[in-house]
């Protein structure tokens, strides 16, 4: 079995029906096309979400209240007061896998500024709440550790907060805006980050001292949050389980006491957000597989062409001494050209379609090398798979029947 000249034979054959090769390659070279692009946007928009939540603080982790049950009536978790300042400083102190750490108290209500109001939310937080939710400071400074001690009616605003409270191009820093009747005076201003994977507005905020926010606005005593940074991502867990089990014991909870409060990290949400888009992309993938299987019928059904048409040839062929086996070789040869050529046109589109998706669209698209490698080898199983029975039909002629043949 010579395999150069049935290579040689095979692109004859092909090269006599120009047309009809490439219209049965284009069912391939779609399908391709659009498992690559699918996966490509698929895999885009996986690594926006990692992204967005790396700017959130990915080794963020949120501490509140949890809902407890009095009376026999089961309360709100906002409503529960079961974290205090010691919590918070026991937080700090104690833990080994926590690097950064802040109380957090928060009201709704308007900022005023001359004629101007927007309604907004004012977090009491300390220094550590930039560095645990990747905030940085523009312009101004962030207000200090003797401000907190103090109770200082200072703030630090997002550029929503400036947007709509400046409209006159006023410089912000300095200036005295009034949330409820409380008068603030804006000491710096937040880099903008823009809106989250969730659609809010991570501008739209004013931070100030966590004790002015007590005192000032709510007056209260405990904490209706507490944000930790983990010193890395990997160690998240560590960190939460070390929180949880010094909260346990601030709190007193016996070893069969329900926690009365709740510990989430950014890694559940990364996880959640993955899993959607992991799914989300399978789907993609199998509905543009349907054209792989389509191009691959298509394969099958001019194969089956080839045959009826070339019966003679055959015949002839195999009364000169070709077998059985030579002719299943070169059928499926031809087979396997058409889907590794229509895959290769087919991952050059894909490239190409992707990159046209995310200048034109703007949509956050990546294209992952096993998927153009997993494209290419299912184009190519496709071309055998579908190729085979046309060609061992083809070998399974009998040469005299074939030779008569009309």
């Amino acid at each position: 079995m010579n395999y150069t000249n049935l290579f040689r034979i095979a692109i004859r054959a092909l090269g006599n029906n120009k047309m009809r090769g490439f219209l049965t390659m284009l069912g391939i070279i779609i399908g391709v096309a659009s498992v690559i692009t699918m996966l490509a946007i698929g895999q885009g928009s996986k690594r926006s979400i990692r992204a967005q939540i790396s700017e959130m603080g990915s080794n963020m982790i949120m501490i509140h209240p949890g809902a407890d049950r009095r009376g026999g009536v089961r309360l709100d978790a906002s409503e529960m007061e079961s974290l205090k300042l010691e919590d918070y400083d026991a937080i700090v102190r104690e833990t080994r896998y926590v690097s950064a750490c802040s109380p957090s108290v928060n009201s709704g209500g308007q900022a005023i500024f001359g004629a101007n109001n927007h309604p907004t939310s004012v977090y009491g937080v300390n220094a550590d709440y930039l560095d645990i939710r990747k905030y940085s400071v523009s312009e101004g400074e962030m207000f200090s550790e003797e401000d907190i001690l103090d109770a200082a009616k200072v703030c630090v605003v997002g550029k929503t907060i400036v947007d709509n409270l400046f409209t006159n191009g006023e410089n912000p820093v300095g200036q005295v805006i009034r949330f409820g009747k409380i008068p603030f005076q804006i000491v710096g201003v937040l880099t903008s980050k823009g809106y989250n994977t969730m659609g809010m507005d991570q501008d739209d905020l004013i931070l100030a001292p966590y004790t002015t926010i007590q005192k000032r606005v709510l007056a209260v005593t405990h904490l209706q949050s507490i944000y930790c940074s983990a010193l890395s991502e990997e160690q998240t867990e560590k960190a939460e389980e070390e929180i949880s089990g010094l909260l346990r014991r601030n709190h007193k909870l016996g070893a069969g006491d329900a926690d009365d409060f709740n510990i989430r990290s950014q890694q559940e949400l990364s996880s959640m957000m993955n899993s959607t888009s992991d799914m989300m992309t399978v789907l993609l993938a199998c509905i543009a597989g349907i054209s792989l299987l389509v191009g691959g019928i298509g394969i099958m059904n001019i194969m089956y062409v080839s045959v009826t048409e070339r019966t003679r040839e055959i015949g002839l062929r195999m009364s000169i001494g070709a077998k059985g086996r030579d002719i299943l070789a070169q059928f499926l040869i031809e087979a396997i050209l058409i889907s590794v050529t229509g895959g290769l046109i087919g991952v050059l589109l894909g490239i190409g379609a992707s990159w046209v998706v995310k200048w034109a669209a703007n949509w956050p698209v990546y294209v992952e090398w096993y998927s153009v490698v997993l494209s290419f080898a299912v184009c190519t199983v496709t071309g055998i798979f579908f190729g085979w029975y046309p060609a061992q039909k083809a070998s399974n002629l009998d040469p005299i029947e074939a030779i008569r043949y009309e």
